[in-house]
């Protein structure tokens, strides 16, 4: 059996390390208490892989940019390694959030569709297409995430999908809005995503009644 000479403790299986100081355990290790899973060392080597990927990505992104003076033909000026940066970031953070722990499946894809929209936005206004992101795409993903988070809200038990599904229906109704009140023409997406959110609040009503007046109530203690 191992001991650790710092703790003074003896620690079984087949350890290297002192699991309360971290220092390097001393004598002979036994049989492992716990089988090892190749599974996980696969998907942890799958992910270093990807983060040593992107990394070499961003380097040589800004390299090419910032070193060099590599530009776009159709973009003087811009440095598009860092819409590269931004992209690539983002696929990080929403790769990890697919790990954390008790977050449920419609607050990550209400959180995925957040972030990605917003990035589009950021990359739209300096590629210069926002018209074809706000009136085609963004109505699009957003109708997307509503029938999902619509679907999970059906198959949750615990009530704790219901909150994305009406903020959806939020981030619907402010763009309508204020495209109505500026008076400008709202595109036919953005219509269909108003008549597709609406529908579904509508099914969630019918199916799921007591759920949303108990989220509405815990949010806004009517």
């Amino acid at each position: 059996m191992k001991k650790c000479p710092y703790c003074r403790i003896e620690v079984g299986g087949n350890l290297n390390k002192c699991p309360l100081c971290q220092s390097r355990l001393t004598g002979e290790g036994g049989e492992a208490y716990f089988p090892v899973r190749d599974t996980l060392k696969f998907r942890s080597f799958l992910y270093k892989l990807q983060t040593f990927i992107v990394w070499s990505v961003i380097v040589v992104a800004l390299g090419l940019d910032f070193l060099f003076s590599i530009e776009i033909p159709t973009y003087p000026g811009l440095h598009w390694s860092l819409l590269i940066v931004m992209w690539l970031m983002v696929f990080e953070y929403v790769i990890l959030r697919q790990f954390v722990p008790g977050t449920g499946s419609a607050r990550k894809v209400t959180i995925m569709v957040f972030v990605i929209l917003a990035m589009l936005l950021v990359t739209a206004h300096y590629l210069e297409f926002m018209w074809l992101a706000w009136d085609w795409i963004v109505p699009v993903v957003i109708t997307g995430a509503m029938i999902a988070n619509f679907v999970l809200a059906l198959l949750d038990r615990y009530g704790n999908t219901m909150i994305y599904l009406l903020s959806g229906l939020a981030c619907v109704l402010v763009p309508c809005l204020i495209q109505f009140f500026r008076h400008v023409p709202m595109s036919i997406t953005w219509t269909i995503c108003m008549i597709v959110s609406v529908i579904l609040i509508v099914g969630a009503v019918i199916f799921k009644g007591r759920a949303v007046a108990a989220e509405l109530e815990r949010r806004f203690t009517l």
